[in-house]
């Protein structure tokens, strides 16, 4: 027991220091211990397209939990359009991390590892919202992050066959 709560202030000390300065969604709606994309640390995180940016989301569930969602809203240019994830990705059930898994209990906190994949979308910053939820439609986590869709490294490649 000694052991494993030693593990749990390792973990979260580390996952703070990392920690990249999101900000909370609008109303109530619960915030994430903390969430470290990789490569960034303040906003705007300069986002790659074509790439898969690995954030590490962790947070506390305030309630049974058997089933979870990731969502994604981005905001450019004064609208909001859904960003539609692959099932494998948005599943956060299957991508817990230090030996978690659904269902969750109350007051449980998980660290989730959200594989973000950035299509080829034109380079420009965008606002981006993304929250979790539960088996009844319930916001689990929700938060706000700034990015930047930059021109990834073309290398041209060539092949002597």
């Amino acid at each position: 027991m000694i052991a494993r709560l030693v593990v749990f202030v390792i973990i979260s000390a580390f996952s703070t220091v990392l920690a990249t300065d999101v900000k909370k969604c609008s109303g109530d709606k619960p915030f994430p211990l903390s969430v470290n994309v990789t490569g960034c640390e303040t906003p705007p995180c300069d986002i790659l397209k074509g790439s898969t940016v690995e954030m590490f989301i962790h947070f506390v569930s305030h309630r049974d939990v058997s089933e979870l969602t990731t969502k994604v809203k981005a905001y450019t240019f004064g609208i909001s359009v859904p960003y539609e994830l692959p099932e494998e990705t948005s599943n956060v059930c299957r991508n817990l991390m230090y030996g978690a898994y659904c269902p969750l209990y109350p007051t449980e906190d998980v660290t989730y590892l959200f594989l973000f994949p950035v299509g080829s979308y034109p380079e420009i910053s965008v606002k981006i919202e993304i929250y979790l939820v539960d088996q009844d439609d319930e916001i689990a986590t929700c938060f706000i992050c700034d990015i930047k869709v930059k021109k990834g490294n073309s290398k041209l490649e060539l092949s002597y066959e």
